[in-house]
Order: structure tokens, then sequence, then C-alpha cells
């Protein structure tokens, strides 16, 4: 039965009719990793019969071309597969083609009156796929082209990935998850693909962090670190540590060695890295509180009131600055001899006494805690005054001194007015009696000097000669042992005129000043001459 068969095959096979020997195929251009089929058909004369086939592949040792059949080279298994048949068709199919099947191939059959190899050869062509990125570096939001490149004319369904994952349009816009290597395969044969090409995406600072030790005790280090996520990176000096709005340094890093309470605050830090997002170039992070703490310190009492009489009420308030707040307060009692020791009053924030008494003077001082420690106040003393019990009498003394004193300076002005007014009298009659005796007199008698003598006269009443008596001399006179008698009954200051005639002087005869003391017999006298002048003497009795 098989022998039928196989003279049947034998009958229709071409090479029955042809009568020819000859091998037909083509040039094949194939890329790595795909598999390719070499397509090929053969012919041979009338009355043979094919018995055998194979391939070979031309292959270069010792400095010459040989062949080798496909068995005989090193390959995966299914590598090479012979997919034709024995009578016309001698296609073969080359799976995973690598860069080392790449060449010359031959094909050879044998049959039952000869065996046949082609004389001519099929060339196989490995190429690979080029993955081209457009452009390879571009800022966030710029778009982005992929092309796939073969150098194989036949066409081929290409696909794309970036870093293993399907990409799934070759045009996009990029954003910065986009930033990775992509690379184009065989639609179907994926293990066919092109080497990766990196796409970098370029985009300002994202993510800013600042990291540091929240809490910190007075005294102690603290190190700010900046961090982001950034294409270019972001340099040293593209970073900036601002506290409370107000720039500290530059660089990464930044360590305060010596923390003080002055350093509690908000702080951020800023990156740049040249590169803007939607027109912002300067990337702040978010804000990190710095607290610092310390024990207890400025530490002060206040008193309320600040003077405490025997018997009222005071207060003693204690304030400090702490962090925590402190949350213990402790008052001691030293007596004023001897500040060493301390005796404990009280606790709590505000010492209140309620009724002052002498027991209670000394130095106070107040002690804070919180859980870094402790501090000590400074002494405060607490005096106590002794009720004033005559304290209601004072707004009366106030009153009444100063009605004294406004009364003594009435009366004084009262007087000064009065004495003034008794000085304007004396001088307007003192005038006046002047110009009258001066009208009777001669022009030649101007020349004669006319004097006036002041006296401080005992506090006796003086005899009073009236300068208007025009009586003779001689009644003059006796007028005037009569007024020496008369004794006025009041003791206010009073004027004495005195009417005194003496001769012109003689320039041989010395000259003599006459005064109201002079005798009166004396006076009168001289006033029997006509060249005599008029005196007047005034006399102040105390």
């Amino acid at each position: 039965m098989d022998n039928l068969i196989l003279i049947i095959l034998v009958i229709i096979s071409p090479g029955v009719w042809s009568g020819d020997w000859r091998v037909t195929f083509e040039d094949e251009c194939a890329l790595k990793g795909t598999s390719v089929v070499i397509k090929c058909e053969y012919d041979y004369p009338l009355g043979h019969i094919v018995t055998a086939v194979g391939w070979s592949k031309a292959q270069y040792v010792d400095g010459k071309w040989k062949q080798f059949l496909l068995s005989q080279i090193p390959s995966p298994p299914n590598h090479f597969k012979y997919v034709g048949n024995r009578w016309s068709d001698c296609t073969l199919k080359i799976n995973d083609v690598q860069h080392s099947d790449e060449g010359a191939y031959f094909f050879n059959f044998v049959t039952t009156l000869n065996r046949w190899r082609s004389k001519t050869f099929v060339h196989l062509s490995v190429k690979e796929l080029t993955a081209v990125v457009q452009p390879s570096t571009v800022t966030e939001g710029d778009v982005v082209r992929l092309t796939c490149v073969s150098d194989c004319l036949t066409s081929v369904n290409i696909v794309w990935f970036r870093d293993g994952q399907r990409v799934p349009n070759p045009v996009f816009q990029a954003g910065r998850e986009d930033a990775g290597r992509y690379y184009c395969a065989v639609l179907g044969q994926e293990t066919a693909r092109s080497a990766s090409v990196a796409l970098s995406v370029q985009y300002a600072p994202s993510k800013v962090k600042l990291s540091m030790s929240p809490s910190v005790v007075k005294g102690s280090s603290v190190t700010f670190t900046c961090s982001s996520d950034a294409d270019p990176p972001v340099t040293q000096s593209g970073y900036s540590l601002y506290k409370d709005g107000h720039f500290i340094s530059s660089g990464q890093n930044h360590t305060i060695s010596d923390i003080q309470p002055s350093h509690r605050g908000l702080y951020y830090c800023q990156a740049w890295n040249n590169i803007s997002w939607r027109g912002i170039a300067l990337i702040n992070s978010t804000e990190v509180q710095l607290d610092v703490q310390y024990r207890p310190e400025n530490i002060s009492i206040s008193m309320d009131p600040p003077h405490v009489v025997e018997g009222s009420s005071v207060n003693l308030s204690c304030s400090s600055a702490a962090n925590p707040a402190a949350d213990n307060y402790t008052w001691y009692r030293a007596s004023v001899s001897s500040s060493s020791s301390l005796l404990q009053v009280g606790s709590g924030q505000v010492l209140s006494l309620p009724s002052v008494e002498a027991s209670h003077t000394g130095l106070y001082l107040c002690q804070a805690r919180n859980p870094l420690g402790q501090n000590n106040s400074t002494e405060v003393l607490l005096a106590i005054k002794e009720k004033d019990h005559g304290s209601q009498s004072l707004p009366i003394l106030a009153g009444f001194g100063v009605f004294v004193f406004v009364t003594l300076l009435l009366l004084l002005l009262f007087f000064w007015l009065k004495q003034r007014t008794h000085a304007e009298k004396k001088q307007t009659v003192y005038d006046l009696r002047l110009s009258g005796r001066g009208s009777s007199s001669s022009a030649s008698e101007l020349s004669n000097s006319v004097y006036a003598n002041i006296h401080s006269l005992p506090s006796s009443p003086p005899p009073v000669i009236s300068a208007q008596d025009t009586t003779p001399h001689s009644k003059r006179k006796s007028h005037h042992e009569r007024d020496v008698n008369t004794v006025p009954t009041s003791y206010e200051d009073e004027v004495t005129y005195s009417t005194v005639t003496i001769k012109a002087r003689n320039p041989s005869l010395p000259h003599h000043t006459n005064n109201s003391r002079v005798a009166p017999d004396s006076r009168f006298k001289a006033g029997e001459n006509d060249d005599s002048v008029i005196y007047a003497s005034l006399a102040e009795s105390s």
C-alpha cells in the first residue's frame, strides 16, 4: 500500500513532468528575534523519486568556505525547521533569528537515481529594530513622538513599551511620569525588540520637603535637611532655608548647634532648578514648626497691692517663661535677718494672705518647675505698715492749711496797698507845701539852698509847728512853745514842718547847717534879716 502511494506521488510530482534539475528561492531579511520563512521550490527529471532532503549553510572555516548541514550547527531545539515536502516544496523556517543566522543557505536532495545540490544560495539578512524618541529630552508638557525604524523592507506591526509597560500612543504630551526607557517590538513577536532609548522629562521641583527634629531642648543642636523630586536634580545652591518668611541660609543642610528659645518659629525650604512649572520657578515646602523646650526662667513675683497694711490682704503672683509651661509652683519665706533658712509657705501660682500680720514679714521667693527642671525667682520683701489712724484728718488739715495761707496772702496784700496809699498822700502834702513857699520867694532867693532833714524820731509824739502859720516871729515863738506841749492822740506816722530863718551866707563867715534841733530863739532872731531861706525838716515817728 505504501509503495502504491509513493508511485502516485511520483507520478503527480512536478519533476515527473519537467524533467529538469532546479531549485528556486529568494533572499530574505529577518528582524532579530523574529521567525523567518525562507520559501523554496525544487524540481528534478522524470523517473526520479526523492528519498532525502536537507539544508546547509556556508561557513568560513580555516580560510575556506565550507557547507555544513544545519543539523551539524549548534543551535537551540527547533531553531531550524524544514516545513517543505519531498516532491516540490523546500521551505525552511528559522525561529528566533539571531545575527549568527545571517549567511548563505543551500538546499540539497537525494533521489533514487541521483543527488542534487542547488547551484545558487539564498541569503538571509538579520536586522534589528531601532527606536527613536523625538526629542529625547523635553520639559514637562512638551510633545514627544516615538518612531520605530527597521532595515528590512518587510512591513511589520510595531508596538511600544516603556520600562516593560505597553505605551498606547506613540505621540503624547510628556509628563514627569513619562520619563523612562522606551523600545519598540514586533506585534505578536515581542521578543523581536529594539534597543531601549531613554526619554528625559525635565520638571520643576516637586515634593519639596524639610526634615528636622520638631522638638528640641534648649542648648542642643538641630539639623535642617531639604529634599525634592526634580529633573535635573536641585543643586546645593538651589536650596534655601527660611524662618518666619526671612532668609536663613542656602544649601541642602543647615545646622544650629546651640538652640535657644529665639530659634522657635516656622521653617520652610525653597527649591529651584531653573525649570518653571506654570510660570513658577521657586517651589516651597510645607512649613514645619520648631519647638524649643526649656525649663522655667525669668521668674518674677508681683505683689498686689504693692504696699501692705497690717490686717489687709495681699496676693503674691509668680510668673515665668518656660516650654512646656511651668506646672508646679512652690512658695518659700525667709526672715529678713537670715535668708539662708527657708520655710515653705504655700503652693500654686498665686499666694494669697487674707489678713497680713507681723509674722508674715520676710523675704518671699517662688520656685517654678516643669518636666525639664526648676528655677527660683529673686527674693521679694514683704513689709507691713502700721495703720494710720489720723489718715482721715489729713484732708481737713490740708484744707485748713490752704485757708491760712490764702488769708495771710490777702493780709499782706492789704497792708502793702495801705502803705503805698499813705506814702502817696504824704508825698502829695509835701509837694503842695513846698510849692506854696516857693511862690512867695523872690527870684534872687532862688540862689539860696533849701535843705530837708529827715530824722527818725523816738516813738513819743514830737511837737508840731504848722507851716501855715503867718503870725509875727514873736507870736510864732509863743505859738511854737504852745504846740510843743501838745501831745497827739494818734501814734501813726506824722510829718513835722519847722520854719527856720537864717541870714544869707556871708562869704567871710563859716557856713553853718541848721536843722530842726536848733533853739527856736535863734531861728526867730535870724528871721529879722530879709535874706532868709526856709528849711523843712521831716521827722518820722517810730
